[in-house]
């Protein structure tokens, strides 16, 4: 049978247009109208950083905060909705500007494990045992200012004190080569695996992966979800669009490349990706100009542009594109999809 895929997206991309450039243009939602939103958009899943779910996190007591989170979980059970994951977020906290677990400071390195275990309690009472790690600042500016071997050992260690401290968190690294760090020490699904299979309990750890990410490593990030389906450690993915390598934009998905959307959508199909429940997210910024009324325009039209690139996956003619393999005609090949996508085949 046919996958039924699931959609999440994060309340992040029901943004207020803030940039390094300027201020906010469109007035912030309140959570509650945001999950108000994820229904009707065709949407079921919701990503969280853990100062999603609890606003003002540092100042919250624990049991305050996990007070918050199960007011969170009740909201969600009663729009029919379910978090996907957690994410710490360290990197917005002065403490971790030199980097959480790689910076120089053991104060901030505890800091940030603290943080961690604390959004592993968090997710708990929302209910997902997933963490997502975007290790954002978790590199270096200028090369001499850290050891990077002592650096990969240390993000080890910090992942290690997650799986013992709980034993049915799953911990998904979301690699990204730059920005805001320049060089990160782990900027590809590769480095994130590697990783993975030096942790106290591999079969916990796994990956995420993100269109735009994979784009700014230079890397095909169709081939990156193979890779990271062949190890069978694709928890999810963060779909959108990029064009070239700039600053990480999150455009709507497909609208830079459609052949590269086509081959990320035919790689999660081939390979039976939601068939276990995992979510296609998507990670996908609001224009700056947009106005206020078209604040989720964005997410239904990354949705849409799936399921009607997903019908052509699902339509190719496999006799023809084999005919063409088995006689080496990828210029035929080529051309077979390209009027394939173009409705000409």
């Amino acid at each position: 049978m046919p996958t039924e895929y699931r959609f999440s997206f994060g309340p992040w991309n029901i943004s207020e247009g803030a940039d390094p450039f300027g201020p906010e243009v469109r007035t912030p939602y309140s959570m509650q109208e945001k999950f108000d939103m994820y229904k009707p958009l065709g949407f079921e899943g919701v990503q969280f950083h853990d100062d999603d779910v609890v606003e003002d996190i540092e100042e919250h007591a624990p049991e305050a905060a996990l007070a918050r989170a199960r007011e969170v979980k009740k909201m969600l059970d009663d729009r029919q909705l379910v978090a996907e994951f957690v994410a710490p977020r360290l990197w917005f906290d002065p403490r971790t500007v030199d980097g959480g677990f790689t910076s120089n400071s053991a104060e901030h390195r505890q800091y940030a494990l603290d943080r961690c275990l604390r959004a592993i309690d968090i997710a708990r009472e929302v209910g997902t045992p997933n963490i997502v790690m975007w290790l954002a600042r978790e590199g270096s500016y200028i090369r001499e200012s850290k050891n990077a071997r002592l650096a990969v050992d240390r993000i080890r260690e910090g992942i290690d004190r997650m799986l013992e401290y709980d034993g049915e968190v799953r911990i998904w690294i979301e690699p990204k080569p730059n920005e805001p760090v320049d060089s990160a020490y782990i900027p590809t699904i590769g480095h994130a695996l590697a990783l993975a299979y030096q942790t106290v309990d591999p079969s916990r750890v796994s990956g995420l992966i993100e269109t735009a990410h994979s784009l700014l490593a230079g890397l095909d990030p169709s081939d990156d979800m193979a890779f990271a389906l062949a190890h069978n450690k694709l928890s999810s993915v963060h779909l959108n669009d990029q064009g070239g390598l700039k600053f990480d934009q999150d455009k709507c998905f497909g609208s830079f490349n459609l052949r590269s959307a086509f081959n990320q959508i035919r790689v999660l199909e081939e390979n039976n990706y939601g068939a276990a429940g995992e979510f296609v997210g998507l990670d996908v910024k609001v224009m700056r100009t947009q106005q206020q009324a078209g604040s989720t325009d964005h997410l239904l039209a990354s949705r849409r542009t799936f399921e009607r690139i997903l019908e052509k996956v699902r339509s190719i003619d496999k006799n023809i594109e084999q005919q063409f393999i088995d006689n080496r005609d990828y210029e035929a090949l080529d051309q077979y999809i390209l009027n394939h996508l173009m409705g000409c085949a």
